[in-house]
């Protein structure tokens, strides 16, 4: 039985994750959940940044971090296999989704890094098609892409390829426009259990939230709910808001549809669409329609507030 549940993560780490999101993507597909948004230059954009980080990217990180490592840190090569999976586990888990909570967040607080992240969120649906959608700086700098291969070196390979894995479920079905945290809400019997769920992981309510393109509803949290495996960052760092229902629309209300290549390279190619954040000589962000006028001066298009109050519900 361990065997085979190893077998299962070990492929899932190779071609797993894509067969996963190929099938749930046929699901969404079938069902009519990407209401006709998903265009030619959508479609592109999505599959470009979906196929070249996990052939290109990190493959070559991998390589050429095995040949570095050694030179950098040669006494250190398996020098951590004595440690005990659950404990590498436990530490992989915390160090590895807190680490990617900030990198995440500040990509929405500080205004030079918005444009790297602007691609994730100018998708007007959401879904597997979407999930790995990401500017190709913003993916070179991934914490995970190196962090992966640092912990092969020392001898912690095994249990992060488990934490890869879980998270890469985790953080995939979350991004699905399949609201399978529904019934966890609508039954009272599970009620419960989804008390602990949405405040420990990432679940299509919250993440959905965070990708809405308006917080007027109250549903929409594009200010928050950064949380990629674990929620429970927002909980603890006051980012978070639960509401258990999900936004009428996703993506942002200024989206020109720049073109694919621009968002997947940026600042490498430029949009030619005029005003674009993306286009040579464009505004930094652009200012949140959805805010008074006096808060034009504010930092990042408002796509975040310091803190943020946690709805109990």
């Amino acid at each position: 039985m361990i065997k085979f549940i190893e077998a299962i993560f070990q492929n899932f780490s190779t071609w797993g994750l894509p067969v996963l999101v190929l099938l749930l993507g046929v699901v969404e597909f079938s069902l009519g959940l990407y209401k006709r948004k998903w265009n030619k230059n959508e479609r592109i954009l999505d599959i470009v940044c979906f196929t070249i980080p996990k052939l290109v990217v990190r493959p070559l990180v991998a390589y050429f971090g095995l040949k570095f490592l050694p030179v950098l840190l040669p006494g250190f090569k398996a020098a951590f296999e004595w440690v005990p999976f659950w404990w590498g586990f436990f530490i992989i888990c915390i160090a590895d989704d807190l680490t990617q909570y900030w990198y995440h967040r500040l990509h929405h607080e500080v205004p030079f890094l918005w444009r790297f992240h602007r691609t994730h969120h100018s998708a007007p649906y959401m879904g597997m098609a979407m999930a790995s959608r990401q500017n190709i700086i913003y993916t070179i700098f991934f914490s995970q892409t190196y962090l992966t291969t640092a912990l092969v070196y020392i001898g912690l390979g095994y249990p992060a390829l488990f934490v890869k894995s879980i998270k890469s479920i985790i953080t995939t079905l979350a991004h699905s426009s399949i609201p399978w945290d529904k019934p966890f809400y609508e039954k009272k019997w599970l009620n419960p259990i989804a008390w602990v769920l949405e405040r420990l992981i990432s679940t299509p309510a919250t993440h959905h939230a965070h990708h809405a393109d308006s917080n007027d509803d109250g549903i929409g949290h594009y200010k928050g709910n950064f949380g990629n495996m674990f929620f429970v960052w927002d909980v603890i760092f006051g980012t978070g808001l639960i509401t258990r229902k999900y936004p009428e629309s996703y993506g942002i209300q200024h989206y020109q549809e720049e073109e694919w290549y621009a968002q997947f390279m940026w600042p490498i190619f430029k949009s030619r669409k005029e005003g674009s954040e993306l286009s040579h000589n464009g505004p930094m962000v652009h200012e949140d329609p959805t805010t008074p006028v006096a808060a034009a001066t504010a930092t990042i298009s408002e796509p975040i507030s310091a803190k943020t109050s946690l709805e109990l519900t």
